[in-house]
């Protein structure tokens, strides 16, 4: 049996807001939604990846930029609800 595949959805305000990341912030998301993709919601090889609540994950993209996730327990979907400045998270 192969490994499970995430479904890993996007929140159409998230998306406007990687119109205003550089280059390299877009580069380093699209490879976290990939390892989200593929390996499930817990990211520990991310900078500052820290679960914030029993649904609930976060990781720095870089200094100024971070990502936040959620994840019900038993399904394979994953939302990503924030990309954005660290300044304006939602924690």
């Amino acid at each position: 049996m192969g490994k499970i595949k995430y479904n890993v959805t996007i929140k159409k305000r998230t998306g406007k807001n990687l119109d205003k990341m550089q280059r390299k912030e877009r580069i380093k998301f699209n490879l976290l939604v990939d390892a989200l993709e593929e390996g499930g919601p817990v990211r520990s090889e991310w900078m500052n990846y820290s679960k914030l609540s029993a649904t609930e994950y976060h990781c720095h993209l870089s200094y100024h930029w971070v990502a936040c996730w959620r994840h019900e327990a038993e399904t394979i979907e994953i939302e990503v609800y924030y990309v954005g400045s660290r300044e304006n998270a939602p924690y």
